[in-house]
């Protein structure tokens, strides 16, 4: 139950290891989110901080920029963005 949250991966060509998502849903308002570890996200209510959050305690992520209805997230090297797009799909659900 709650918002069903479509996301479309797009990897950057120009910058290999950095990923962009594209929701269908605002995660921000007018500004930009910038997270360098899950420490960053200081509110579990913030949908920005709440993704930032989830996807550093996931592992292999590290760096996530979020502005409107996109996240872009630096993947650590050897890591891939499996389950990523899940996760972000999940956001707004309050139980299943």
């Amino acid at each position: 139950m709650g918002q069903p949250v479509r996301v479309a991966e797009r990897p950057s060509a120009a910058r290999p290891g950095t990923v962009r998502f594209e929701t269908n849903r605002p995660l921000t308002g007018a500004g930009h989110r910038y997270y360098n570890s899950a420490d960053d996200a200081a509110s579990a209510e913030d949908p920005a901080d709440l993704l930032a959050w989830r996807l550093f305690q996931r592992g292999g992520v590290d760096h996530v920029h979020v502005y409107g209805n996109v996240a872009t997230i630096d993947i650590s090297r050897g890591h891939t963005s499996e389950g990523i797009t899940e996760l972000i799909e999940e956001l707004f659900a309050h139980y299943r």
